[in-house]
């Protein structure tokens, strides 16, 4: 709205020079006092309509440069020619600024589309530390534990040293969390700062796959050469006896034959269990994305085992319940896990005796189940037991609590292992509850997500 004041001296300084004209004309006699007063009034009018004017379309310009600065001019033309030239000139520049804007807000989505769509975990902070952005790929690998990695001591040194020298620091950690896992970290100082304020850049490239290939590599040279030796020396040394004093002795070669089949199915079994362990380690550090009924699974295996059971007088009581939610998980590796817990009730479990599968959420109160939702699944048996200072050690490689009915039921020593490693992929606990002549209880836990 025209504000009255300022048009009045907008009108005064207007028409100051005409009335002072007026005023010396007069004052000279060359014009009459009462014309002259005459006169006065239609040049107070006009200035006070142009006072008008001008305070309103400087109005408008002051509206206009306002609108300007958010990209887009939206006030009226003013009506004076020269405010009208200088309006276009500011509605030119509204239009530019607005034209950047857009340019400028494009760019940023596509950096922040680039960021998000890298392979690789990129996680942004702002010089005091606070966390900007982090990409799909770091939310996948580290969720909630983002943090957790942030304070790694090695992580924060770097970025001490990124902050203070602006070059580009490289380091190695080892995580523990939310799973292990080995990384190289790059740390960038960004000069300038990002739009949204982030001043360092942290590039974490996962190197578990290539560790874990080493590592098994060096661990299947030394592993499969001292468990295949007994195995490998009893065939040579059969063959040699077929070969040499049981060549013409039938009774003595069906003997050997069958302890040669029986020794090369062991080196098979243990074959299996180790390329199996070494997949699984390689995708330990692989969070599982499928849904996998757990109670339908677990109902297959306990009717797959019911002719092994049956085998041996015993029972299997599988108690899973109806309403048991789905796990994120693999099917396959969580086949092979509970599989390997029931193969084991079995073996070592009385002749005669019980199994117990048991599928439920866990009991509330009890402080060994994390907070979180999950579901825990037990596999009890009715054996001897297990002694408990070997239970530790239990899920080491071929750690065996009786080497020899370990052998005589054809276990490798890699089973519960096996399961270590699954659950570690998983994000689940294992409990293993026993006691020498009270039977073993193995309880898994996993999480819904």
């Amino acid at each position: 709205m025209t504000n009255l004041r300022t048009a009045v001296l907008a009108a005064l300084a207007i028409a100051a020079v005409p009335l002072a004209v007026l005023a010396a004309l007069s004052a000279a006699g060359a014009l009459a006092p009462g014309l002259a007063v005459l006169g006065s009034v239609p040049i107070a009018a006009i200035a006070l309509m142009l006072g008008a004017a001008w305070d309103g379309d400087v109005e408008r310009l002051r509206e206009a440069l306002k609108q300007a600065a958010l990209g887009k001019v939206l006030a009226p033309r003013p009506h004076l020619p020269a405010l009208a030239r200088l309006y276009d000139d500011i509605d030119q520049l509204g239009r530019f600024i607005s034209e950047r804007t857009m340019l400028l807000q494009r760019l940023l989505k596509s950096d922040e589309a680039i960021v998000e769509r890298l392979p690789d975990p990129v996680i942004v902070l702002s010089a005091d530390r606070a966390i900007r952005r982090a990409n799909q790929a770091a939310r996948a690998a580290f969720g909630r534990e983002i943090n957790s990695v942030l304070r790694h001591p090695d992580l924060r040194a770097a970025l001490d040293h990124a902050l203070q020298s602006g070059s580009t620091q490289i380091v190695e950690l080892a995580l523990r969390v939310p799973v292990e896992r080995d990384v190289s970290a790059t740390v960038l100082s960004l000069d300038p700062p990002l739009a949204d304020g982030g001043k360092i850049l942290i590039v974490l490239s996962d190197r578990s796959r290539e560790r874990a290939v080493e590592r098994m590599r060096t661990d299947f040279i030394a592993n499969a050469s001292h468990e295949l030796r007994t195995p490998l020396a009893s065939l040579i040394g059969f063959i040699g006896t077929l070969q040499g004093p049981a060549a013409d002795d039938p009774p003595a070669q069906a003997r050997f034959l069958a302890i040669m089949q029986e020794q090369a199915e062991r080196m098979n079994r243990l074959i299996d269990d180790l390329l199996s362990l070494s997949r699984i380690e390689i995708s330990e550090h692989q969070t599982p994305s499928d849904s996998v009924s757990l109670g339908d699974l677990l109902s297959s295996l306990a009717e797959a085992f019911g002719p092994r059971v049956t085998a041996r007088g015993q029972k299997l009581d599988a108690l899973i319940d109806a309403d048991l939610p789905d796990v994120l998980g693999d099917e396959d590796q969580l086949a092979q896990l509970f599989q390997n817990l029931l193969d084991n009730a079995v073996k070592y479990g009385r002749e005669g005796g019980s199994i117990r599968l048991l599928a439920t959420r866990p009991p509330g109160g009890e402080e060994r189940y994390p907070l979180e939702p999950g579901v825990m699944v037990s596999v009890t048996d009715d054996g001897t037991g297990i002694a408990r200072e070997h239970i530790p050690r239990l899920t080491e490689r071929f750690y065996r609590v009786d080497k020899g009915r370990s052998r005589s039921v054809g276990g490798t020593g890699l089973g519960l292992a096996i399961v270590k490693h699954v659950l570690a992929r998983h994000r689940g606990r294992l409990w293993i509850d026993s006691g020498d002549g009270k039977g073993a209880c193995f309880t898994v836990w996993l999480p819904l997500n």
